[in-house]
């Protein structure tokens, strides 16, 4: 077994200083659509750089849930740039653009679909090496072995994993958190509290993975809601507890609540429905647990879960009720539906969402069959067949209760 992380992690308010103090001739800084800019981050970030004697160039503009397209425009820029370092900013997205964009730039003949073959990269690092500075508390891409990339003309998101691009270096600075909109303060943080119990469930839990997830699920527990709120302590809490649930997840792995986000974020496209992939786990969580539980060891870690959140229960049967029950109350404090038919609705569950029933059902054999083979299905701890995936899959688009 492994266990990797990034050589440092420099966290605490101010930490995007020690930039100042890397050694290297030329720096790519990757960022997405502009708060960084519009708050003053980025102008701090590629000052620091400056400072320690590098030639900066920024590629800006990388969209939520980037594509191939863009992470091929961002390999050209470096290989005509010459980076030995790349320095991605932002949340997830960026990050991960960056990732894959790394990738191409150290082995240009690489193809997209080489990327994606799980845990089969080359070695690194012979150009550049990488910084991730994370501004948003979910993905905890900055600690981890993973990059989503979306091929928007497949509609599916695609995972690519590998130890090889995990970050040399992470910035977990809250000062950059602090600047984000409440509905994204939701949807990432409901994305860590996934990481952390698909981390703990996994069948590639260690003794080095566990106290990671299970603190974070603590701090999660204790902070979202009130960092939702605008408590900006809770808020600076909530983007060290992301980091340890990512720090988690990256050795554990995950499991089909990911594998279903990852199926649906961008099938429905064409119906102005990008399912956000954060909404998509808070609404796909609880269902997928009480699928799991069904497994005696899934069933007794999530015991485990409901004991250190203090849920009471008298048997692991209540307790996974409990967590459930938790869980959805969560999803209600953060106004995130409980079903993707709702999804998208100004109000729910009086609202329709944006997926139509007929276009959900037309298209329902595909996604499970997509999700099954996802790169995050073989940890989780009960394997789907095609039929359990289809009928989990509806159990999320009309919130009712999974019996099987």
């Amino acid at each position: 077994m492994r266990f990797t992380l990034p050589r440092d992690i420099y966290h605490g308010k101010g930490s995007i200083e020690v930039l100042k103090t890397f050694t290297g001739k030329k720096a790519m800084v990757c960022v997405g659509g502009g708060s960084m800019k519009r708050f003053g981050f980025l102008d701090k970030v590629v000052g620091y750089l400056k400072e320690a004697g590098m030639k900066v160039e920024v590629f800006e503009g990388i969209e939520s849930d980037p594509s191939v397209d863009t992470v091929m425009k961002g390999a050209d820029a470096m290989l005509k740039f010459e980076p030995d370092w790349i320095v991605a900013m932002g949340g997830g997205s960026p990050i991960d653009a960056a990732k894959a964009m790394w990738i191409k730039y150290e082995y240009p003949d690489t193809t997209f679909e080489d990327m994606c073959k799980v845990f089969g990269l080359p070695k690194l690092r012979r150009k550049a090496h990488f910084c991730a500075i994370s501004s948003t508390s979910g993905t905890a891409t900055e600690v981890t072995a993973f990059s989503i990339i979306t091929d928007y003309k497949k509609g599916i998101k695609f995972p690519i994993a590998d130890f090889e691009i995990t970050p040399d270096v992470a910035i977990v600075d809250p000062a950059l958190a602090e600047t984000m909109p409440k509905k994204l303060v939701a949807h990432t943080g409901m994305d860590a509290i996934t990481h952390a119990i698909e981390a703990y469930v996994s069948t590639a839990h260690c003794d080095y993975t566990d106290p990671l997830a299970i603190f974070a699920i603590n701090m999660i527990q204790n902070d979202l809601v009130g960092s939702y709120n605008g408590d900006m302590a809770k808020r600076d809490s909530m983007h060290n507890a992301q980091c340890l649930a990512g720090m988690a997840f990256s050795n554990a792995l995950l499991g089909i609540v990911h594998s279903m986000a990852h199926k649906t974020g961008a099938v429905f496209g064409d119906y102005g429905a990008h399912i956000i992939h954060g909404a998509a786990n808070a609404m796909y969580l609880p269902k997928v647990i009480a699928f799991n539980a069904k497994n005696p060891e899934a069933k007794k870690r999530y015991g485990v879960i409901a004991d250190h959140m203090k849920l009471g229960g008298k048997n692991d049967d209540e307790k996974v009720s409990l967590l459930i029950k938790t869980l959805r109350k969560m999803n209600d404090d953060l106004n995130i539906p409980h079903g993707i038919k709702n999804y998208g609705a100004d109000s729910y569950p009086t609202e329709k969402g944006f997926v139509p029933e007929d276009v959900f059902l037309k298209r329902l054999p595909d996604i499970a069959k997509n999700a099954i083979s996802d790169a995050c299905t073989g940890s989780n701890p009960r394997q789907p067949t095609q039929k359990e995936m289809e009928e989990l899959l509806k159990c999320c688009y009309y919130d009712t209760e999974v019996n099987f």
